[in-house]
């Protein structure tokens, strides 16, 4: 059986046969390197469904792209995201939440890191993160577009891409999906405002102690099954999503360690920032 992406035909393949892969050299991936991929078969059941394609060409044809990206920070974790990050010198976006941004003198000294280091894109993730009360923010369009502006302004970013808190919404000229179609109101005027909203195809979640649940071989299994079954927004890029604030514990830190390690491994992906999200960068109609 064959599966196509952006026109071209491949083999099932992906994550996993990392027994046979162990006598390959170890590969640290930058953020737009490209090397040849093997081929693995998929345990997952198939699933049908209908995505975007997009040829891109900037990206090898064997190749998928991984966008790492974390919420909620500054916040407790995010130190040892950035020394993950450096360790396996991947890069990864932040998306940023303003009241933590003044939270604590961690939280600020936090901030300067994250602002200083080349590998991470600091993106708007809200100012209040809706102060958890997600129905109630969302009933109020003008509201939510203030919090963003707040938000951009008092972390000076310098362009206008957001997620939404507590929801998975997306609005960029050829993606249009929300969760929870009570906030499409919001949504669409976010949009209006000029914000490239951006969700996610594959978020870790936490355990109810806010650790890191199941263990990579698990996320392992999950990419996989994404890009087999054509989950992902848009062909052959998967936004990934966990949160600062499951980093605190050794074991959590371990495997989200563990996770990039084996997708580097694989030779079968290349890590982007998400500005670099195909046709994120026009402008919104």
């Amino acid at each position: 059986m064959k599966k196509n992406f952006a026109g071209k035909s491949f083999n099932r393949t992906f994550l996993g046969m990392f027994a046979i892969l162990s006598t390959t050299s170890i590969l640290f991936t930058s953020c737009n390197q490209k090397k040849e991929s093997d081929k693995m078969i998929s345990k997952e059941p198939p699933v049908a469904k209908k995505v975007l394609r997009i040829e891109d060409k900037s990206v090898i044809s064997d190749k998928r792209v991984i966008y790492l990206t974390f919420d909620d920070g500054p916040n407790h974790g995010t130190e040892n995201l950035l020394k993950i990050l450096h360790k396996r010198k991947v890069c990864a976006t932040a998306f940023l939440v303003g009241e933590h941004a003044n939270g604590s003198r961690k939280q600020k000294d936090d901030l300067q890191s994250l602002r200083k280091d080349k590998l991470i894109e600091l993106a708007n993730h809200s100012h209040t993160h809706a102060h958890n009360r997600y129905t109630e923010f969302y009933k109020n369009p003008a509201l939510v577009v203030h919090d963003f502006d707040t938000a951009k302004d008092s972390l000076r970013l310098k362009n206008k891409i957001a997620r939404t808190p507590g929801r998975n919404i997306w609005r960029l000229n050829n993606i249009t999906s929300t969760d929870i179609k009570t906030s499409n109101e919001a949504a669409n005027t976010l949009k209006t405002a000029g914000y490239k909203v951006i969700g996610w195809d594959l978020e870790w979640k936490p355990t109810n102690k806010m650790q890191l649940k199941d263990n990579h071989q698990v996320m392992l299994k999950r990419v996989d099954s994404i890009f087999f079954n054509d989950l992902e927004k848009t062909s052959r890029h998967l936004v990934f999503l966990t949160h600062d604030q499951y980093l605190t514990d050794a074991d959590s830190v371990n495997e989200l360690d563990l996770f990039i390690e084996k997708l580097q491994k694989s030779n079968r992906f290349v890590f982007r920032k998400i500005s670099e999200y195909p046709r994120i960068n026009e402008v919104l109609n």
